[in-house]
């Protein structure tokens, strides 16, 4: 079961989905990797584009998070969330914007003995999520309100003015320190920091976040979480110098 819900995550977040490279980030067979997906088409799940790959079908109800480039950019980014992890000892995300929701693509477990757990394939709103905040501050305030004011004639909802200010007033925040935070906004007794990737073409294609158990979130801010976000930000960016995620 696990390894069926791990498949149709991999189709909603990657857009095209290959079966051998299905089978390779699952760790099992081909064959299996065939029989899962036959059951993801049957039920309308997935279908098959004409290259053979898999895109999500209607019965998944949502957009893929990023077409074919998101397979790219965490093939890239892993490594650096290895490291990421390994120096600070907590969990390292990484996510990408659909719309108005963020999408785990990699969690990478810290070494504390008492880490927050994997995150990998979660969906949260972006406006709460320290990953989609920073996101959402690396477009301009007025791409912002559009965003937002589509979603709401979308799912047929007034938008909420008032509610919007408030978002636009901790963009502003987030734009001016580089990094976003969430308190336990998301999730009680998780705190997390999160910053934008930006690719070789220098648009945000990514949101790099650590998440922290809350008892202590604070002390590990204080011993220089922030930093460490930052020089992983910086390296991972080197990484993707000639990663332009709007060329594939």
């Amino acid at each position: 079961m696990d390894h069926a819900l791990a498949l149709m995550e991999m189709v909603r977040d990657y857009g095209r989905v290959r079966l051998s490279v299905a089978a390779r980030l699952l760790g099992v067979s081909g064959s299996t990797a065939h029989r899962l997906m036959a059951m993801l088409v049957y039920r309308g799940y997935a279908v098959q584009d004409a290259s053979r790959r898999y895109v999500p079908g209607p019965a998944l109800g949502v957009a893929p998070a990023g077409v074919p480039w998101t397979a790219g950019l965490r093939h890239r980014a892993a490594p650096h969330l290895e490291m990421l992890a390994g120096r600070v000892g907590e969990t390292a995300n990484l996510m990408v914007r659909a719309g108005t929701e963020v999408r785990f693509l990699i969690s990478v477990e810290g070494g504390h003995e008492l880490p927050v757990g994997s995150r990998q394939g979660v969906a949260l709103p972006a406006a709460r999520a320290s990953g989609g905040k920073a996101l959402l501050a690396a477009l301009a305030p007025g791409d912002v309100e559009r965003l937002y004011r589509q979603h709401a004639e979308l799912v047929g909802s007034p938008f909420d003015a008032r509610e919007h200010v408030g978002l636009a007033i901790e963009l502003e925040a987030v734009r001016a320190r580089g990094v976003a935070l969430n308190d336990e906004i998301t999730e009680q007794g998780i705190g997390a920091v999160g910053t934008a990737v930006r690719d070789g073409s220098g648009a945000a294609v990514a949101g790099l976040t650590v998440s922290v158990p809350r008892d202590r979130f604070r002390a590990v801010l204080d011993d220089g979480l922030v930093a460490e976000l930052l020089r992983s930000r910086a390296e991972l960016e080197t990484d993707l110098r000639g990663f332009v995620a709007a060329d594939w």
